[in-house]
């Protein structure tokens, strides 16, 4: 079953816990380290560094410790963490790359995110947004169809290279709306942004936040956001279903796991302690507030199924975009 409330706020009250058993009231017996498979700065970074904190406080005592693992599509961080003891002391703070698309994407995977991690918590959701150059004559999706149908294969779109968030995006929409479109990789989302400005491609899908300020200046039009519901932090901006593509609805999203084999009690104690913490009102307000979507996170059990279904679906994308087995 897949996890539908990626985008919106979850405001449904989940169960109280259980009271802790003896494993879950001594831990954490050491420093818990919290690998991130990014460099520093970036937003995944961010949030384990805040809820790295957050969870210093209502853990009294306990100390955790942000370790940027970066390499090899989020590889190196993900098999260093599998390999580590089950004892709740190494964490990972991963995103749907990690846990869900690189599974098609590689041959040969070192790590099998269903069976060596346990979630522990899935906390954000990440809104992208559909932009287009300012100079061109596209102001709907209607137009947009019309531009690419005019020319097969010559709407130019920036990307992140095969099996990014922003090539498996465009595949969705060029095969809701039956076009054809040219990629153009870059190392990263920020040049990627500048050569739609300059005009070097046309289109892009780009994290909301490193579009937002582009789109406010005028710099890029903004067609429409990738999640069902409107963005938090611009509710001005119109979905892309509302913008006429049907049943669109993708953004990535950021989950905190634990090697498999993690005690129980532990991984359940964590789950609500950051349940607990998403649901503060500054929390929220600050996730929200950075282009994401805070989510109150469901048990583990439904977690599980929630992986499952996402590299289920995720398989079908990376297939349709011939994107399979390329690394």
């Amino acid at each position: 079953m897949r996890f539908v409330p990626i985008s919106a706020v979850v405001t449904a009250v989940w169960a109280a816990a259980a009271p802790a058993s003896a494993p879950a009231q001594t831990y954490p017996l050491r420093p818990v380290n919290v690998v991130v498979p990014f460099p520093p700065g970036g937003s995944t970074d961010w949030l384990a560094r805040m809820l790295s904190q957050k969870l210093e406080q209502r853990l009294k005592g306990a100390t955790f410790v942000v370790e940027n693992r970066p390499g090899g599509a989020n590889t190196v961080a993900a098999v260093a963490v599998a390999k580590s003891p089950p004892d709740g002391h190494t964490l990972l703070m991963t995103t749907s790359t990690t846990m869900a698309i690189n599974v098609s994407v590689f041959k040969n995977l070192a790590y099998d995110p269903a069976k060596d991690f346990i979630p522990v918590a899935l906390v954000s959701g990440v809104p992208f947004v559909l932009v287009v150059n300012a100079a061109l004559p596209v102001n709907s999706i209607g137009d947009l169809v019309k531009h690419a149908k005019a020319k097969p294969g010559g709407l130019t779109y920036a990307s992140t290279g095969a099996g990014s968030a922003a090539h498996l995006y465009m595949v969705l929409l060029q095969n809701a709306l039956g076009i054809e479109a040219t990629g153009v990789p870059y190392k990263g989302n920020a040049p990627g942004l500048q050569d739609t400005i300059a005009g070097h491609v046309q289109v892009m899908f780009s994290d909301l936040l490193g579009a937002l300020p582009h789109i406010r200046s005028g710099k890029l039009r903004v067609l429409g956001v990738t999640t069902r519901e409107r963005a938090p932090a611009a509710t001005d901006l119109p979905t892309l279903q509302e913008a006429g593509v049907k049943d669109y609805d993708a953004s990535a999203w950021q989950m905190l796991v634990a090697p498999a084999k993690t005690p129980k009690e532990i991984v359940d104690r964590l789950n609500a302690e950051l349940n607990a913490i998403v649901r503060e009102p500054p929390t929220m307000a600050d996730i929200n507030g950075r282009g994401h979507i805070a989510i109150a996170t469901p048990p583990v059990s439904e977690l599980q199924r929630f992986v499952s279904d996402e590299i289920v679906r995720w398989a079908k994308v990376v297939d349709a975009a011939g994107a399979k087995g390329t690394q």
